[in-house]
């Protein structure tokens, strides 16, 4: 049977691996042929998701992203024990939640460092010569946060905003070099990320309201691990510089 999307034996750089949409993505990837190498804090949450891989080849190292200043050797080290890259997910994530009142440059800065800056760095550092393997594919996870902000939300919906800018910018740069470089746009999905959103604010009002927009209703990993592993693929050739939005209605409503 033809398979539109195909990923053999290309090495796939995962942040952010060891859970939610991160985790499913490895996964996925897997499935279709690719050699995953995953990064994020926990060692424990990354041995899990190694094991539900299939195939061989795949690697996993114990990293944190808000070590900004120290990503351009672990991507050396990555390329230099695994090869040349042929697609990055840049899935780590915080989902901050802070009034103004306690909006101060600290906070602003862990979530710009892990959310925006190291995606950022990471792109730079990937994309340096002898890294990367021609058609090199690049999709970072986003939110529709960027697009509809909502109040103690300002420090994370900045950092996506940050992100859904910087691509369209980086496919212009990038695309001489056969580098492809997206978002994409998740609504509520049935992640961590959305269970401390119903802790934080489940029963208020404004909660309700924004279920009841994202008409389709609440949205699994793999709904956004298709896209991904779709814009890795060689199907996807001719996209690049955009934000795909998947929110199950919501900016439509």
């Amino acid at each position: 049977m033809f398979n539109m999307v195909d990923l053999t034996d290309k090495k796939i750089l995962i942040t952010g691996a060891s859970s939610g949409m991160g985790a499913e993505t490895a996964r996925l990837c897997s499935k279709l042929g690719a050699k995953i190498v995953m990064a994020a804090r926990r060692e424990e949450k990354l041995i899990e998701v190694e094991k539900t891989l299939e195939g061989s080849g795949h690697k996993y190292y114990v990293f944190d992203l808000s070590n900004v200043e120290q990503i351009e050797h672990f991507i050396k080290q990555i390329v230099s024990e695994c090869g040349a890259l042929d697609g990055f997910v840049h899935s780590a994530g915080i989902g901050s939640t802070r009034p103004l009142k306690l909006l101060k440059p600290n906070v602003l800065k862990a979530v710009m460092d892990v959310n925006y800056f190291s995606f950022v760095e990471i792109i730079r550092s990937i994309t340096k010569r002898n890294c990367y393997n021609s058609g090199l594919s690049i999709v970072g996870i986003s939110s529709i946060a960027s697009q509809q902000g909502n109040q103690t939300k300002t420090a994370y919906s900045a950092s996506k905003a940050a992100m859904d800018a910087t691509v369209r910018c980086l496919a212009k740069e990038l695309h001489r070099n056969k580098i492809r470089v997206n978002t994409v746009n998740p609504a509520l999905i049935n992640t961590d990320i959305y269970q401390e959103f119903l802790d934080n604010s489940g029963d208020s009002e404004d909660a309700k309201i924004i279920m009841s927009r994202q008409y389709m209703g609440l949205g699994e990993p793999i709904d956004v691990s298709n896209m991904i592993a779709y814009l890795l693929s060689d199907a996807a050739k001719f996209i690049t510089g955009s934000n795909i939005v998947l929110d199950g209605g919501r900016l439509s409503s």
